[in-house]
């Protein structure tokens, strides 16, 4: 193959990709539950970066950083790695990265406990995740109800947990 040919199909690989991805669907899942507690006194029984291990059930490693933005967990024996984004006295985000061999579905999670009234609050969890990564529609909506169920039985539990004496 002579040098311009080598260059015409490497200029065509560049420029013309093999495989489309699908256009991105955001979805968000949106789910929160009152609690009879204060804002304040909530998040410090179930607030922490690892308090996950408490609520879910799953084990939980800080693997980089001190608890601050960029501070890396690991859960579930090494399966799910997520980083700190986001920040505030009352809530944090995250982010899963892309995972060779997988599609990016642009995961973050976000957890949130919300005062409401001097004694009372709501806990909000929202997930946003690109649905265009699942196969087909039936795919999608039973990953997607998995999701919600998952976290509102977490949630579920945080509430005892919060209002546990």
């Amino acid at each position: 193959m002579s040098r311009t040919s080598a260059a015409l199909a490497l200029t065509a690989l560049l420029c013309c990709p093999l495989t489309q991805a699908a256009e991105p669907e955001y979805v968000t899942i949106a789910m929160e539950i009152d609690v009879a507690r204060p804002a304040a006194e909530a998040w410090a029984k179930v607030g922490g970066y690892c308090d996950i291990s408490k609520w879910a059930n799953l084990a939980c490693e800080i693997t980089s950083g001190d608890g601050g933005m960029g501070t890396v967990r690991v859960l579930d024996n090494g399966r799910v790695t997520e980083i700190l984004v986001a920040h505030t006295e009352l809530s944090y985000g995250y982010t899963q990265p892309v995972v060779e061999g997988t599609r990016y579905n642009l995961y973050h999670g976000f957890f949130e406990a919300r005062p409401v009234t001097a004694t009372t609050s709501k806990l909000l969890y929202t997930l946003l995740l690109d649905a265009s990564v699942y196969a087909d529609q039936a795919t999608r909506e039973a990953d997607l109800l998995r999701r919600r169920t998952s976290f509102e039985n977490r949630l579920k539990t945080m509430k005892t947990m919060v209002e546990a004496p």
